[in-house]
């Protein structure tokens, strides 16, 4: 291991540890508590809400636009790497404390949605600005804008450095190579490594289309996310669906597994408690990685929606946590435990690969094309919304949007030498940024949950509604 690896590996062993797992679950659960189960008996009101936009009501751009850009820096390669990386490193029981942590999640979720839009700014230019930054300051009181301007910075180093370019970079760039040159025959030396020409021509090409797309700011950035959102993940769920209905036998045995590796029922007497925590921790880190309930990025997409009912968006912005991890990552974890490939010895999109050529019986060339469309158009879209998440911190740090411009050609920049770093590097980074950002915007949440129990019971009470 190189020194940089050892630096990295000490870090998220101290950001990472059990504390993380207690925060993250703790504020799900007070929240899932204070709200009645909101998101258990309004699930279904709330996916209603996302197709149907509100008359009125000042913002960007509609509800759905602004889930769309949500659901454009989730549905990412945590969908399919990360969901991955989790299973490999904590076993198939990673998968069982995902679903734990996004369930709890979505009470989450729905509390930044609302806060976003209750505590949202506009501009002299009339565009809005919202986001955990504004409802800490605004909500807790100007007192606390230092612990605003410390999740701004964590903001943009995450979009920078960690789940907004390097991972996703890595992640296309990855699956553009395997599938182009998986035997790394035609390579070149940088960076002291041998690296395949494929993954090098698709970090370029991908830079371009990026600094084409983020110069033009959020709604260039709405658009492009409300096409292609909604049609690779309906492409990516059939194709779960075929490998479930393949492997209809295979799940009730798959399913078992998980709880039994989750609670540690298969490691020895001794090992079980480290079992149980290793799990617990690859698959909540993973967790926040994809569905971002908690970190704090998904409020500043809601505060752009075109709505007046700051509840009415918190429902929506939960949806995101149920489709991306309830829905997706599911599948993909299934998908992995029921073939075995996550006990390969193989890493990153080589494992879900393995799993989807082992599952459908279709050519393996096939499989490998659309998992690599998949992940490309998934990861594409990420790097627009964090993009645009981490502008918006670096914004309210600064006050100058002369500096938005410097940034957005340092953050195509990252894009560029993303796919150079490794795979386990590239995690480590986005999960070392992911809980400095969690934290302060846990803090905010908790100490806010009285105005967002208060702003539910307002909404539910209006008959006009529900009626």
């Amino acid at each position: 291991m190189t020194n940089f690896d050892t630096i990295l590996e000490r870090i998220s062993t101290v950001v990472q540890g059990p504390i993380l797992v207690v925060m993250i679950l703790a504020t799900g659960i007070f929240l899932t508590i204070r709200l009645a189960g909101l998101q258990f008996r309004h699930l279904g009101k709330a996916l209603r809400f996302m197709f149907k936009d509100e008359e009125t009501g000042e913002g960007e751009v509609t509800s759905f636009g602004a889930l769309c850009t949500a659901l454009s820096a989730t549905i990412g390669t945590g969908n399919i790497v990360g969901v991955a990386t989790a299973i490999v490193a904590g076993g198939p029981g990673a998968l069982f404390w995902m679903e734990i942590a996004a369930l709890f999640g979505m009470a989450t979720k729905y509390a930044e949605g609302l806060l976003a839009v209750k505590y949202r700014v506009i501009d002299s230019e009339g565009h809005v600005l919202g986001g955990p930054f504004y409802y800490i300051e605004n909500g807790m009181g100007a007192r606390f804008k230092w612990l605003a301007k410390i999740f701004a910075f964590f903001g943009v180093c995450a979009g920078l450095m960690g789940i907004g370019t390097f991972t996703q970079v890595n992640g296309i760039t990855s699956a553009v190579g395997n599938f182009f040159d998986p035997d790394s025959m035609n390579t070149i030396r940088l960076f002291d490594r041998d690296i395949s020409l494929a993954v090098v021509i698709a970090g370029v090409v991908l830079t371009v289309v990026v600094a084409l797309v983020i110069i033009g700011g959020i709604k260039r950035i709405s658009t492009v996310s409300q096409v292609v959102v909604p049609f690779m993940a309906v492409i990516y769920i059939i194709f779960c669906l075929i490998l479930l209905g393949f492997n209809l036998n295979k799940i009730p045995g798959a399913i078992q597994l998980i709880v039994k590796e989750a609670f540690g029922m298969r490691a020895a007497a001794g090992g079980a408690l480290g079992a149980i925590i290793i799990s617990m921790q690859k698959g909540i880190s993973r967790g926040i990685f994809s569905n971002e309930a908690g970190l704090g990025s998904a409020p500043i997409a809601a505060a752009a929606a075109r709505t007046k009912e700051p509840a009415r968006q918190g429902l929506v912005t939960m949806t995101g946590t149920f489709i991306d991890t309830i829905v997706i990552c599911t599948m993909t974890g299934l998908a992995i435990v029921i073939t075995g490939a996550w006990d390969k010895g193989l890493e990153g999109v080589a494992v879900t690969t393995d799993a989807f050529q082992n599952g459908i019986p279709f050519s393996d060339s096939l499989i490998a094309f659309v998992l690599m469309m998949c992940l490309i158009f998934f990861a594409f879209t990420t790097i627009l919304g964090w993009n645009y998440y981490s502008e918006k911190c670096l914004e309210y740090l600064t006050g100058n949007k002369t500096t938005v411009l410097v940034y957005r050609w340092l953050y195509i920049f990252a894009v560029f030498i993303g796919p150079y770093f490794t795979i386990t590097q590239v995690w480590t980074i986005a999960d070392i940024f992911n809980v400095l950002m969690a934290v302060p915007n846990l803090i905010a949440l908790l100490a806010l949950s009285g105005v967002t129990a208060i702003e539910t019971k307002k909404f539910f009470k209006k008959d006009n509604i529900y009626k």
